[in-house]
């Protein structure tokens, strides 16, 4: 049931942000923008870096190879995650507009479920993970 929820969450992150492509809202010359979403790109790409190629699925699948709490993920459970919300609320938020907005809601609305899913079938493959879970937040360092 995860797994298949999990790629739900996923088309409607992907829908979203095909989305705010067409509305031209997902960037901006907004210096304040840039410089949030170039952040996001970077916690990205540490994430990509510390974690390695065996994070490309598109359900929600523990991997071979332990669970990884070095990097980013020694601050937060889901950078991944946080840098796609960070990056599309950055350039959502410069264009203002309800449907631009809504788009980023509901890209914000996969990832959070997309990280639940991968949450139910971590602590199921890594018994280590609900003490990991308790030691780190899910996006936001000490918030959240």
């Amino acid at each position: 049931m995860q797994k298949a929820l999990s790629i739900l969450a996923l088309l409607v992150m992907l829908v979203s942000l095909v989305g705010l492509v067409f509305a031209h809202a997902l960037f901006s010359w907004s210096p304040i923008t840039i410089g949030l979403q170039v952040c996001a790109g970077l916690l990205m790409l540490w994430a990509r870096l510390t974690f390695g190629i065996r994070s490309f699925h598109g359900a929600a699948t523990p991997t071979e190879g332990g669970l990884v709490t070095t990097g980013p993920y020694r601050h937060i459970r889901h950078p991944i995650y946080t840098s796609i919300v960070l990056f599309v609320w950055a350039g959502a938020v410069a264009n203002r507009s309800f449907a631009v907005v809504a788009m980023a809601a509901m890209a914000t609305v996969g990832a959070l479920v997309r990280m639940l899913c991968e949450e139910q079938l971590l602590v199921q493959r890594y018994p280590e993970y609900a003490s990991y879970a308790k030691m780190t937040n899910r996006m936001i360092p000490y918030l959240f």
